[in-house]
């Protein structure tokens, strides 16, 4: 096994696999050479590979990731001592487009829910979501009296609460708005009951206005000032959608139905060598049978976005994906932020040291496909295929913008851990398997025995199978957990 790793041939850092001790000597995979490191190396961290100048740009992934701010010896510890990005605001691209090719493999089907819109949804939950927060605990309470329901038809119960829905305005009212009712139309749920206050500016006529076609059956609506007990009321319209939703089976299923978000968290050096590059193989295989994945977390983009841009599908996409990122550089501006105050304390530690370095490892989770469409915060998915979402790095936030975007699941990598889960079951990925190990009970998946073995083209396979096995059924360690919660992008003021 190498100790140190060097991801593309022109790198002049390689990343160490494990701890590496002062004055050890390894061999350095991908180069075909060894390197006497002069400082000691924390696992997923870097290493210089030669002797780089002060104001020269340092080259990982086969791309800068900034420069160095001092001279920095062969062997030598490389991070944020030493380096600085090289991200401004907006700037101007141009399109060269690598025109990449998936080729089809055939269909697969999965046990799934097909619903009467005729999309599927992967669980058959009983979602009670409110449209203001002044009811969060009446819609907690009807939760916790309705998960006697819960059978082998009615897969879950949840009320998604959130402390939004008044007080707001502009756009930052329309997000409100907009992921609400996608959530109220989401496939995963086979009864929603909507529950409003009665005097709040994103009531339930708004959230209808949004909800575009839909089954209505399976919806319920209640508004609590309109009724004397609102905890009888809503108990009386949960019972008419469990007895709905005991008559839904599970049936064969096209995989070509399936949409699966892309994120990733608290990421570490090994983040985009093992677990990313693992989603990004998944996508492709996904892509190439007909169905369709998202990326988002627009700001870890920044650094990497004309990788993106490169394969747009044509000028159009690729003017949407400039606007994409631009409009979010703007957005840090406005509020005046840095576009570059990224990465965190965690992903400095993990061995990522600027955001060109944490935005071309995010990245890898696209994997090669051509991006085939650009999606504003709150618009659902209509294009097969790899599709750009506009929505911030926040990972509750960010997983949360997947889910309302249509996705049944989200596959989440991370390199130091996390337990949270958002509307849909969230598959945690680790990239390194010391973290798997520590940490049974958040982790699915461990995509850090690659440094150990086996091919990146295996191991996609593998989160593909494992991504079959979690939509016809099995479940999440945050669905075991209990752990499911809902997060709306907030942008603007409060009244």
């Amino acid at each position: 096994m190498n100790d140190l790793i060097r991801i593309h041939e022109s790198d002049m850092v390689a990343v160490a696999l494990r701890p590496i001790r002062t004055g050890e000597t390894v061999p350095v995979g991908g180069a075909d050479l060894s390197l006497t490191v002069t400082e000691d190396i924390p696992m997923g961290h870097k290493a210089a590979l030669r002797d780089i100048a002060k104001g020269e740009k340092v080259i990982k992934y086969g791309f800068p990731i900034g420069e160095a701010t001092d001279d920095i010896p062969k062997g030598s510890h490389v991070h944020t001592n030493n380096i600085r990005t090289l991200l401004s605001g907006a700037r101007s691209y141009a399109y060269s487009p690598t025109n990449p090719v998936t080729a089809p493999l055939g269909d697969l089907t999965f046990p799934g829910f097909l619903r009467g819109d005729g999309r599927v949804g992967i669980r058959n939950e009983l979602w009670i979501i409110p449209t203001v927060g002044c009811v969060n605990d009446v819609a907690q309470k009807l939760a916790d009296s309705a998960r006697s329901f819960i059978s082998g038809h009615i897969t879950n119960v949840h009320a998604f609460t959130h402390p939004y829905g008044c007080s707001q305005m502009g756009d930052d009212q329309e997000h409100t708005r907009q992921i609400l009712a996608d959530l109220c139309v989401h496939p995963n749920a086979g009864g929603v009951l909507l529950l409003g206050l009665g005097c709040e500016n994103s009531g339930i006529a708004e959230i209808d206005k949004r909800m575009g076609p839909h089954d209505d059956s399976r919806i319920r609506r209640l508004i609590c000032q309109d009724v004397p007990d609102e905890i009888a009321a809503g108990t009386a319209l949960l019972r008419e959608l469990r007895d709905l939703m005991e008559g839904d089976e599970r049936t064969p299923c096209p995989v070509s139905a399936l949409t699966v978000g892309l994120k990733c968290g608290g990421s570490d050096g090994l983040s985009g060598i093992t677990a990313n590059p693992t989603i990004g193989g998944f996508s492709d295989l996904l892509i190439a049978r007909g169905g369709s994945t998202i990326l988002t977390e627009v700001p870890e983009m920044f650094g990497a976005e004309t990788i993106l841009m490169d394969r747009c599908e044509n000028e159009e996409v690729f003017n949407r994906t400039v606007r994409l990122i631009n409009d979010f550089k703007a957005y840090f501006e406005s509020c005046g932020q840095p576009v570059y105050e990224n990465p965190s304390p965690g992903n400095k530690a993990g061995g990522i040291t600027t955001l060109e370095d944490k935005a071309l490892g995010c990245t890898q989770k696209s994997g090669s496909a051509k991006v085939s469409d650009v999606l504003s915060y709150g618009e659902r998915v209509h294009t097969h295929g790899l599709n750009l979402l506009s929505a911030p790095g926040n990972d509750l936030v960010a997983s949360t913008a997947l889910a309302a975007a249509g996705a049944q699941l989200v596959l989440f990598s991370t390199g130091r851990g996390t337990p949270f889960g958002c509307p849909v079951p969230t598959v945690k990925i680790s990239s390194n398997s010391p973290l798997a190990q520590r940490k049974q009970n958040w982790i699915d998946f461990n995509a850090g025995t690659l440094v150990d073995g086996g091919t990146l083209s295996e191991k996609a396979e593998a989160l593909f199978d494992f991504v079959l096995g979690v939509a016809g059924g099995d479940k999440t360690r945050n669905e075991i957990n209990g752990f499911q919660g809902l997060a709306i992008f907030k942008t603007g003021a409060t009244l």
